[in-house]
């Protein structure tokens, strides 16, 4: 069940196009890789690691992001637009029945081409936490929602 590392953050903006420019040009990040996840995303990597995460946001987010991540605040300005902090971690079934002892509700989400089953759950302030876990720990569990059966959001 132990963390590993902080692994990434998400931005959420109304111009990700703007804000993928701020940090590649600004602070050197890189644009990689990312999963299909139907909705616009930006991953921005530090050498080979991704380290922030930018997707759409705002008041009109699409279906598919709300379905699969949610979306804690419609902020276009400041703090709010941090949608939530990511840890790599391992024990995925060790973590599910420690989140159901201590009555935490969570999400379960998959991301196949990736290969990580992911925990979204809240802290006390209302942060979204999302844990990733490598896929091969589930164990035959499926998730409720899976990346790949997402609709792809209209351009």
């Amino acid at each position: 069940m132990p963390l590993s590392y902080l692994e990434h953050a998400l931005i959420q903006s109304t111009d990700i196009e703007a804000t993928k420019d701020w940090y590649v040009n600004v602070l050197g990040m890189k644009v990689g890789p990312h999963p299909d996840f139907k909705v616009p995303v930006y991953w921005l990597f530090i050498g080979d690691k991704d380290v922030l995460h930018i997707a759409e946001g705002g008041a009109k987010v699409s279906e598919a992001r709300l379905k699969y991540a949610g979306q804690e605040s419609q902020a276009t300005y400041g703090s709010g637009v941090v949608d939530h902090l990511a840890f790599r971690a391992s024990g995925l079934l060790d973590m599910i029945a420690h989140l159901q002892k201590h009555r935490v509700e969570f999400k379960e989400r998959q991301v196949d081409n990736q290969g990580l089953y992911q925990l979204f759950l809240h802290d006390p302030n209302g942060v979204k936490i999302e844990l990733n876990y490598p896929s091969a720990e589930a164990k035959g569990r499926r998730a409720t929602v899976m990346a790949s059966d997402l609709t792809a959001a209209p351009n």
